[in-house]
């Protein structure tokens, strides 16, 4: 009966592993010199380098800032400040379903709201009713220092602010939130 000896296969693998290796590294050079061998935006001429960025696009960033807020407080003298997109300011012959505000010495104001839930504040002095729409709407409002919320009725008018408030104080309305 012979004798067999038992022999490790751990040097066996670390060459192949360093063999393998060797072959991506080599494979990777050449490719490298095949397709050009200088990277993205270098002159191999003048070893100058211009900037890759430029020649990319850029990336949108939301910031939560109302799109053309500066035309509708031109246009309508609405301060729209920032939102989650799900509740816009419409037309209010555009069709049912949107929430309206009602304030002194303004037109009446309508806003569409898409989606599960939403928020926009604002400014939008002398509130004194709001019409909801069918979704759960609270706003908040503030008459100097104080705040205050209410909580809007489903497709009906809600007194709120002065029309709701003993002393018949302005309100302002700051902010507007929804949810089905």
């Amino acid at each position: 009966m012979k004798n067999h000896a038992v022999t490790s296969a751990e040097p066996h693998r670390k060459r192949y592993l360093g063999t393998a290796l060797a072959a991506v590294v080599a494979g990777t050079l050449t490719w490298c010199a095949v397709v050009g061998g200088a990277p993205a935006g270098q002159d191999t001429r003048s070893g100058a380098v211009t900037p890759v960025v430029d020649e990319a696009p850029n990336y949108a960033v939301e910031d939560f800032n109302h799109p053309q807020a500066d035309e509708i407080l031109e246009q309508r003298n609405v301060i729209l400040k920032r939102g989650d997109g799900h509740i816009t300011l419409a037309d209010c012959a555009s069709g049912p379903g949107l929430l309206e505000v009602s304030a002194r010495e303004k037109e009446r104001l309508c806003f569409r709201v898409v989606g599960d839930s939403g928020w926009l504040t604002m400014e939008i002095p002398a509130v004194y009713a709001i019409r909801g729409n069918d979704y759960t709407t609270e706003v908040d409002m503030t008459v100097g220092t104080e705040k205050k919320s209410f909580d809007i009725d489903k497709n009906a008018w809600t007194s709120v602010g002065e029309g709701n408030d003993e002393q018949g104080r302005r309100h302002v309305l700051v902010e507007i939130r929804t949810s089905k």
